[in-house]
């Protein structure tokens, strides 16, 4: 009789990633990227156990946003004071705080709670083509379509 594999952390292989995000969609690059923090890439995929790998994304000031969302789309948060509300657009965004962006659209994909914000720490987001994790010999992922 089989039985069926269920993951923990004694049977769990991490790897290390890199992502360019030049040239990259913001959505369709974020989605993928969740995809391989939650470990869904992996046939050991379990969904209440963090299976997921290291992702570093390089390049993040040259991801693309399509229509007039560089406009349009608003980035909020709030000081929890009154009138403490501030707003930024994408392209404020993408010009100052690229690494932010990123991290905010990617972290919302993921799933909410301890389990998610574990996940959310193997993200490691750089605005240029160099990062500072060369010891863990990470490997270059090339993303899909």
């Amino acid at each position: 009789m089989r039985t069926t594999f269920m993951a923990n952390e004694t049977n769990i292989e991490r790897k290390w990633l890199v992502v360019d995000a030049e040239g990259q969609t913001l959505g369709r690059l974020a989605s993928e990227v969740a995809s391989i923090l939650r470990g869904k890439h992996k046939p050991t995929y379990t969904p209440h156990v963090d299976t997921g790998d290291h992702v570093i994304i390089i390049n993040a000031e040259k991801i693309e946003l399509t229509g007039n969302k560089l406009n349009d789309k608003m980035y909020y948060r709030h000081s929890n004071h009154p009138g403490g509300l501030k707003a930024r657009t994408a392209g404020e965004m993408r010009e100052n705080h690229s690494e932010k962006m990123l991290e905010l659209t990617i972290k919302g994909m993921l799933p909410k709670g301890s389990l998610g914000r574990k996940m959310g720490k193997k993200l490691h987001v750089f605005k240029g083509s160099e990062h500072n994790h060369q010891a863990q010999k990470p490997e270059v992922y090339e993303l899909r379509g």
